[in-house]
């Protein structure tokens, strides 16, 4: 019988699941249960053993889920057991933390391109990279074999180089430009909205729903 697919709600679920348990083994927990998972991501029991349940039958009923073994697991299903090969399309101060950030390797993706449009920033050195002009986009794609787009340019040219990517066969991005991309089926689009996020918090803060 062919598995079950795996609902979008559980595959957006199964990296934060991830998180807690590279955080249980570091406490040299060898074994957890669905509830110690739970209290890690906020969420409750059930929902972690129905999101565990459609990556297959693992873990051992009143006692819980060896921790090594389900690292070992969901980094098979979320496709990090070799490291992604990751551009960055925009080197302004976004894009530069971005590439900077050393948590990329731990989650098995590996900045491979840096790439802007500016004349003054190509061509400077970041770490083992290059700043590489955006008008060779397609080909530093082919060259450096990307699996994954990162956008950080401003909003007005995302969707000219979102396209630009997917004629260049990417099919998975990460867009951190407030613009909403269109793209063709297939082609796989994560919304990086900080301000959003920013702004539900603020939704929370309001008086009206504070107040006792």
């Amino acid at each position: 019988m062919a598995p079950a697919k795996v609902p979008p709600t559980t595959v957006q679920r199964l990296p934060l699941y991830l998180r807690c348990l590279v955080q249980a083994s570091t406490h040299h927990m060898p074994v957890v249960n669905s509830v110690q998972i739970a209290e890690m991501a906020g969420t409750n029991a059930a929902q972690v053993r129905k999101d565990l349940s459609y990556l297959g039958e693992f873990g051992t009923r009143g006692i819980g889920y060896d921790v090594d073994s389900l690292i070992a697991h969901l980094s098979r299903h979320l496709g990090l057991t070799e490291h992604r090969r990751v551009a960055i399309v925009g080197y302004g101060r976004l894009g530069s933390a971005l590439q900077g950030y050393q948590g990329f390797a731990e989650r098995g993706m590996r900045v491979v391109a840096v790439l802007d449009a500016d004349p003054a920033k190509i061509g400077i050195a970041v770490d083992a990279l290059t700043v590489e002009d955006i008008e060779s986009l397609e080909a530093v794609v082919a060259r450096e074999r990307v699996e994954i787009a990162v956008i950080t340019v401003p909003a007005a040219a995302a969707q000219s180089v979102a396209d630009r990517l997917v004629a260049a066969g990417i099919r998975a991005i990460m867009n951190f430009a407030p613009v909403a991309l269109r793209v063709p089926e297939g082609v796989e689009v994560r919304q990086a909205d900080v301000a959003g996020e920013l702004q539900i918090l603020s939704f929370h803060l309001h008086p009206e729903r504070t107040r006792v």
